[in-house]
């Protein structure tokens, strides 16, 4: 397993989890040492932060397609996971429409599969607490209060970028279609 520092800084998190993947690319690791360091990284808020961010942006296919040790691990920190999972799809989608807008392709291709591999993760993650969380996001966007407003709020997305990541959220979660 990967030596994961308690407690762990941001950049520390994020290179833990960059010496994750390359291990992973080279096949120098288990996949219960996957998720054994995968746990140690996500059971808190700068561990969790730094492996999304690695993970989600890193260039290698092999995040496409989350192997089951990964998602096990996410699913053994509900509570620094699940605000995290959701917010990063959220983001993802709105900075798609933002580099789409600024005619920047390349960073919009980079959201586009950060928004991909955030729906894959929120798919095989499904959970009540997943669910929730999804939810309440879902009801900031159409009624600009509840949970998320200040979230929505602080990063000023406009109608357009909370119609699609009210969209986006649809596609993992076709029942918040009948909230509405």
């Amino acid at each position: 397993m990967i030596e994961i520092p308690n407690p762990i800084t941001f950049e520390a998190a994020i290179a833990a989890s960059q010496s994750l993947l390359d291990r992973m690319e080279e096949g120098q690791i288990s996949e219960d040492e996957i998720g054994k360091t995968v746990s140690a990284l996500v059971n808190t808020a700068n561990g969790v932060r730094g492996f999304f961010v690695t993970y989600l942006t890193d260039s290698r296919p092999f995040a496409d397609n989350p192997t089951p040790a990964v998602i096990q691990a996410l699913q053994s920190s509900p509570d620094t996971v699940t605000e995290f999972a959701i917010k990063n799809l959220a983001m993802s989608t709105a900075m798609e429409i933002t580099h789409h807008r600024n005619g920047d392709s390349e960073l919009e291709q980079q959201s586009a599969q950060v928004r991909d591999r955030s729906t894959t993760l929120l798919k095989l993650l499904n959970c009540d607490r997943i669910y929730s969380e999804a939810k309440a996001l879902y009801q900031s966007i159409t009624t600009t209060s509840g949970t998320y407003a200040t979230f929505l709020k602080k990063w000023g997305y406009d109608a357009e970028q909370k119609q699609a990541i009210a969209s986006r959220l649809e596609v993992v979660f076709p029942e918040l279609s009948a909230i509405s």
